[in-house]
């Protein structure tokens, strides 16, 4: 029986474990896995990814147990710290990644640029004034026609006017226009 610590005990299996003692880590797995599983356990609520983890756990140790300084913290503390880490670090990888934020600048802008939007509502303000100037139901004969796809046809029977009329209407209005935009 010893008469150290365990503490103790594990300091030095993780300082042997440093030295690449085989031995020392069966030892220090031996005593601790148990403790270390729980960590991984209640933080990732899947036993068999906590087992999974685990072994990625106890692999990390032993690649890092040169860094383990005695007496800064408690042995068991730095272990629960390396198994904890490391199943806060499953966690956050389970979540799907947000997009890189310069991903987001390489697409492409569907819309017109702003030179373009600047243009076009000055085109839109130049053809709604021309359309004000028409009597109301040519406008809207026009507007019907040309910007919500009516036929002649329907325009005809919405307006109750024949359809050659209907015809004479949208020709005419669209002369008039055609003359206040080029003016």
């Amino acid at each position: 029986m010893s008469t150290t610590s365990p503490s103790r005990d594990i300091a030095d299996l993780i300082a042997r474990c440093a030295l690449r003692d085989r031995a020392a880590f069966r030892l220090l797995y031996e005593r601790t896995s148990a403790k270390l599983f729980g960590v991984t356990l209640r933080i990732l609520k899947d036993r068999s990814e906590a087992e999974e983890a685990i072994q990625e756990v106890y692999v990390k140790i032993w690649q890092r147990a040169d860094r383990y300084v005695a007496g800064n913290t408690s042995p068991i503390s730095w272990l629960v710290a390396v198994a904890r880490n490391h199943a806060l670090d499953r966690l956050r990888a389970r979540r799907p990644a947000a997009d890189d934020i310069d991903v987001a600048l390489e697409i492409p802008d569907s819309g017109p640029s702003p030179e373009r939007a600047a243009v076009d509502s000055e085109e839109r303000g130049r053809i709604d004034h021309c359309l004000g100037l028409l009597d109301p139901d040519r406008a809207e004969a026009v507007r019907g026609a040309y910007l919500d796809g009516y036929s002649y046809e329907e325009l005809a029977s919405r307006f109750a006017v024949p359809l050659n009329t209907m015809r004479t209407w949208l020709r005419r209005s669209l002369i008039k226009l055609k003359e206040c935009l080029t003016t």
